[in-house]
């Protein structure tokens, strides 16, 4: 829901600091590899409950993720670059509760029920996008993109507030849990809905 007025508002800070990074030969795949590497670090910090540390490196690993598709726009995005982009991000998503989970067992459970949520959100916004391609649909609402970015209730922008409220208030870490995985599951619905809209007729 707020990816988009997020992206218009960072994404000329980010643009300069990937051109940068481009013309110091730093590649875009590399900048994703790394921000993964620092994000399993953030989960990590949270399994051993040094939350504060896990905030951080959680705030860096989404800086990694805006500076490398800074860099892939100016050298050129890759389909490899993409794939890389978005598969390690839903690792690290799912990631992140389970480092929760495990600095607190009792935690498990909410923890399990973010990760279906997470599952279920991430499915029905990759299945949108490989009919999307194939029927050439394309949009650039968060900017320019390899694939179809179909929004919802739930996008990157408040995944990383609740990652953020978590680490803080680690206490009301299950009830974090539990309303943002049934607002994922909102935003599921409305994906659902929007394939059996565009491409229910064929």
């Amino acid at each position: 829901m707020l990816d988009a007025p997020v992206r218009r508002l960072i994404d000329p800070s980010l643009a300069r600091i990937g051109g940068t990074f481009a013309r110091m030969g730093i590649s875009a795949n590399g900048l994703t590899i790394a921000g993964f590497v620092v994000g399993l670090g953030a989960v990590v910090a949270i399994a051993m409950s040094a939350y504060w540390a896990g905030l951080a490196l959680i705030v860096l690993n989404r800086l990694f993720d805006g500076l490398d598709g800074a860099v892939a726009r100016v050298h050129g995005a890759t389909d490899l670059g993409a794939y890389l982009d978005i598969v390690l991000d839903f690792i690290f998503y799912a990631a992140v509760p389970f480092g929760f989970a495990i600095a607190d067992p009792s935690r498990a459970l909410a923890a399990a029920f973010l990760i279906l949520a997470f599952v279920g959100t991430g499915t029905t916004f990759l299945g949108y996008a490989v009919f999307a391609a194939k029927r050439g649909i394309t949009t650039d609402l968060r900017g320019s993109k390899s694939f179809y970015y179909l929004g919802g209730l739930t996008e990157g922008t408040e995944t990383f507030v609740v990652f953020v409220l978590a680490c803080l208030f680690p206490a009301w870490f299950s009830v974090i849990c539990y309303v943002f995985g049934v607002m994922c599951f909102v935003t599921m619905g409305t994906r659902i809905a929007a394939a059996v809209s565009r491409f229910g007729a064929s």
